[in-house]
């Protein structure tokens, strides 16, 4: 029996990589596009065995090109997101409406047997947030024009290749003073990043029908409760402060104008709005694959690189703890 092709975008993610993985080891086909095959090919290939994968170079508006890959696509997976907008073309509106939107029309034009898109959690409630609008526009353009489509919309997720548990124990390990945004109090369901992907292989070999999924792990935290999980985990100790919301739009102004921003006014207002599930629709737990992983025990497994030691930490061998 011919083995399913994936055609994957986003691969290079912490999403992808694993994914990737989970999908090889199951006899799926991979097909991943990248923009730039000498900056990513060589740690894409190393995601599965050979054969199982390919790897092909292509803008993702260089509709020509990418739609000769839906001509031996079975199922399409879009991974591809970004938290702040960039000069170069990179708007929420290009990336998480039109790019989305144009996949969708593939799938259907070649009839594919199923789409796959990640989106986020929250979004119907964050009115004000450029980034969750065009992150709902994009979902109404995916289900208007594509309808084997399944929307899977995960809370924060995390591994030791994320940029969430790993850029705050970076800054919780060098500031002796870190701003809790509106109080600590906004409510996060962190799913490990193997959760999520062992969710997007049971929707393809289940051929699951929810429109919308909602993903997210087996606890409820406030910001504050992950910021001292963090700070427990590498042995810091460090003042949380409240920040009054004109010093935090301030701070966010600033850190905007930077290649790389810790936060922009979208992220904060973003903050404002519990990531958790609405209820709504169904949950991971509902399709019959609950979230296994915890977020304090699997941070754990890689905090030791922000203790003192580094990686010669003794807490990186003390079983017993």
């Amino acid at each position: 029996m011919k083995a399913k092709n994936c055609l994957i975008f986003g691969g290079s993610g912490q999403i992808g990589s694993n994914l990737i993985r989970k999908l090889a080891k199951n006899n799926l086909r991979v097909t991943v596009v990248t923009r730039n095959i000498h900056q990513k090919g060589l740690r894409i290939k190393t995601q599965a065995n050979a054969g199982f994968i390919d790897i092909q170079e292509s803008k993702i508006f260089d509709e020509k090109k990418i739609e000769k890959l839906f001509s031996t696509a079975d199922y399409c997976i879009n991974l591809i997101g970004i938290l702040y907008e960039k000069k170069n073309g990179n708007t929420f509106k290009n990336i998480h409406t039109v790019f989305p939107t144009l996949l969708a029309k593939l799938c259907k034009k070649h009839n594919l047997k199923h789409f796959v898109h990640v989106s986020a959690l929250g979004i119907n409630e964050a009115v004000d947030s450029k980034y969750a609008i065009s992150k709902l526009k994009g979902e109404k353009g995916i289900l208007s024009n594509f309808s084997k489509t399944t929307i899977l919309r995960p809370s924060i997720v995390f591994s030791n290749s994320d940029n969430f548990s790993t850029q705050f124990m970076t800054l919780l390990n060098r500031l002796p003073i870190f701003p809790l945004y509106y109080g600590g109090k906004t409510k996060f369901m962190p799913i490990h990043c193997s959760d999520l992907t062992d969710v997007i292989h049971h929707v393809l070999q289940n051929d699951i029908q929810s429109q919308i999924i909602e993903c997210v792990g087996p606890e409820i935290l406030s910001f504050k409760e992950i910021l001292e999980t963090l700070l427990h985990l590498i042995g810091k100790n460090r003042i949380l402060v409240p920040m009054p919301l004109v010093l935090a739009n301030l701070s966010a102004k600033f850190f905007q104008l930077l290649p790389n921003p810790l936060l922009t006014e979208d992220q904060l207002r973003l903050l404002k709005y519990d990531n958790i599930t609405s209820g709504k629709y169904k949950t991971n737990k509902e399709i019959g694959l609950p979230s296994k992983l915890f977020f304090k025990d699997e941070v754990k497994k890689y905090s030791y690189m922000w203790r003192d030691g580094g990686q010669f930490s003794t807490e990186k061998y003390d079983l017993n703890d």
